[in-house]
């Protein structure tokens, strides 16, 4: 029998809730306490909107992910063209930007490190998100040859996968030695990378 939540807006007031922690946290990280102290419910009211933690984490994970995706579009709108655009795209996560992601950083980096070895649900989750970011920055490049900015003849699978390779990096790198510095130098690094590639 398919599992049904009670209700539909608690179960969304769970997820917005406790989106935070399982991005902090981790899948394992997270105890059921931390689920119940975060929205002042019983194990069981929990439950009874989620079939299991599982489900409660996967939610969360897609909830921080639709979130880091609103802010992202939303700052691309405002460019004109399509470097302004890559260049946006990276410069959004530059800690002199306080740029308001979802707590605990980046949904698709957190989880994927975590998730890699540990929980194939979540690691495809994570995989997904990052082929889906690759598609899109690759699309723009796409474009912006197409509009005569960027050189011709560039692979835009390659250019998409180094650029997102280096954003998550830097986040990693950032987030590991605690410099903020670390993260601005790889976006600068970025910033050349596009530049690189303008006619």
């Amino acid at each position: 029998m398919k599992f049904e939540p009670k209700s539909e807006k608690t179960r969304a007031w769970i997820i917005e809730t406790t989106a935070g922690i399982f991005n902090k946290k981790g899948y394992a990280g997270t105890s059921i306490s931390d689920l119940t102290e975060a929205t002042g419910m019983t194990k069981g009211a929990i439950y009874g909107n989620f079939e299991n933690k599982e489900d409660i984490a996967v939610a969360a994970f897609e909830y921080n992910l639709k979130v880091r995706i609103g802010i992202i579009r939303s700052a691309l709108e405002k460019a004109a063209t399509y470097r302004e655009k890559l260049l946006l795209y990276a410069d959004i996560y530059r800690p002199s930007r306080k740029t308001p992601f979802p707590e605990g950083g980046c949904p698709m980096l957190n989880t994927a490190v975590e998730a890699d070895d540990t929980h194939e649900l979540l690691r495809e989750k994570a995989a997904q998100a990052l082929e889906n970011s690759r598609r899109f920055l690759e699309e723009l490049v796409n474009k912006g040859m197409a509009a005569g900015e960027f050189v011709q003849g560039i692979n835009a699978r390659k250019f998409a996968t180094g650029m997102l390779s280096m954003i998550e990096g830097g986040i990693m790198l950032a987030g590991t030695t605690k410099k903020n510095k670390d993260m601005e130098l790889v976006m600068d690094a970025v910033a050349d990378l596009v530049n690189g590639i303008c006619v």
